[in-house]
């Protein structure tokens, strides 16, 4: 059976404001886009965490929703919720999947990317992307951050275009959260 793939996702912090930004698409295989339009950067608790996930779609709604009963546990603690969420995947095998899903979650002070086998990491520059296109997009973030002084979003959105015009598996819906 063919593999859904497809969504880029990239995570800026600078002066404060940290964005994620994301595309629509989801594709069967190597052939066919499925859909254009899915949104899978969103707000979750109260709208002072936002998150962004690629992979396996299972998987990633899995992380997602077991993500959030973290954060209402840890009373919204971004840091200790996404310790405590991947103590727990490790302690249970992590998501049985050969595809995998990764996560990254933001609120006004931290930056991390969780995976589905359980590792969190915080990333260097205030940047990193998973997907399909995300070597595409932490590339052009990275450069962008380095070389230039604009601002969170347009780094995101101009990394994102980038990936886009690159990989055949995003598209250029975008969605954007910032805190």
């Amino acid at each position: 059976m063919e593999q859904l793939r497809g969504t880029t996702i990239v995570a800026v912090k600078r002066n404060g404001k940290t964005v994620i930004a994301g595309d629509g698409q989801v594709t069967l295989g190597q052939q066919i886009v499925l859909k254009g339009t899915a949104h899978k950067v969103r707000r979750i608790y109260d709208g002072k965490v936002i998150i962004g996930f690629a992979g396996g779609t299972a998987d990633a709604y899995a992380m997602f929703e077991e993500f959030e009963k973290m954060l209402n546990k840890y009373s919204g603690s971004l840091l200790r919720s996404a310790v405590e969420y991947t103590k727990e995947l490790r302690n249970s095998g992590g998501h049985n999947s050969s595809e995998g899903a990764f996560m990254i979650v933001a609120d006004k002070d931290n930056l991390l990317m969780l995976n589905s086998i359980g590792d969190v990491i915080e990333p260097d520059e205030g940047v990193c992307a998973t997907g399909s296109g995300g070597f595409y997009a932490l590339s052009a973030a990275k450069a962008l951050i380095r070389n230039t002084d604009l601002d969170a979003k347009t780094i995101a959105l101009k990394s994102m275009e980038i990936a886009s015009d690159l990989c055949i598996f995003t598209n250029k819906n975008f969605v954007v959260e910032e805190i």
